[in-house]
């Protein structure tokens, strides 16, 4: 499995500066170009993979200290607060089909 982990961009272009609660590392930006100071990416394996919004940022990162949490044997059902106040949901892919999913 695959974490990604959202940081935020202070400086540079093809290499820039993100930081992440208050650790600076150097990310390369080539699959997302250039982004602006103050912009969200999610980074793996030293690279910027994508480019988040504020909130999609702070959801990963509340799911990621929910985890943490978790395994540490702590409450963390408020790090999932937008999970926990809805009903699960199958993906859109998934919901014309799911009775052959589940039937078959």
């Amino acid at each position: 499995m695959c974490i990604g982990i959202p940081m935020q961009v202070t400086g540079g272009e093809f290499t820039a500066e993100c930081e992440r609660h208050g650790s600076v590392f150097a990310i390369s930006m080539v699959l997302v170009g250039p982004q602006p100071v103050g912009t969200y990416v999610l980074t793996h394996l030293g690279s910027a993979i994508r480019v988040l919004d504020a909130d999609e940022a702070h959801k990963i990162d509340d799911a990621l200290a929910g985890l943490a949490e978790a395994v540490e044997g702590r409450s963390f059902e408020t790090l999932f607060a937008d999970l926990i106040s809805r009903e699960p949901e199958l993906p859109l892919h998934l919901r014309e089909n799911w009775q052959f999913v589940f039937l078959n």
